[in-house]
């Protein structure tokens, strides 16, 4: 997966991180993740994602949002609550979600 910066409008809005340490094994995981991205991108109030993962299987994924309704709703949607669901019972041995209101944001070069 080429790395990818999310193209985020001025503060303030909402990111949400969740970190993760995937499980031994696919067992369907790429397949609803790739499905993830592409719902996710769908969704009112949707900014951007950003991803990466390393070789032990530990990932961090930021999505940015526009509002913590916007947040709700797509953590309500029915798909990913499917998602959600594959991930604790076996896509995931540890997980952490947390959701911060960004007050500042700046690039480099």
């Amino acid at each position: 997966m080429k790395p990818e910066f999310a193209g985020t409008p001025e503060p303030p809005y909402y990111a949400v991180s969740f970190t993760s340490q995937r499980s031994a094994g696919d067992n369907g995981y790429g397949a609803m993740a790739d499905r993830m991205a592409e719902l996710t991108a769908q969704q009112p109030g949707f900014l951007g994602l950003e991803s990466a993962r390393d070789a032990s299987g530990f990932g961090i994924t930021v999505c940015y949002w526009a509002s913590l309704e916007a947040i709700a709703a797509w953590r309500a949607n029915t798909e990913h609550r499917v998602a959600q669901e594959k991930g604790r019972a076996g896509w995931y041995e540890h997980f952490e979600t947390r959701i911060a209101r960004v007050e500042r944001a700046s690039a480099g070069p």
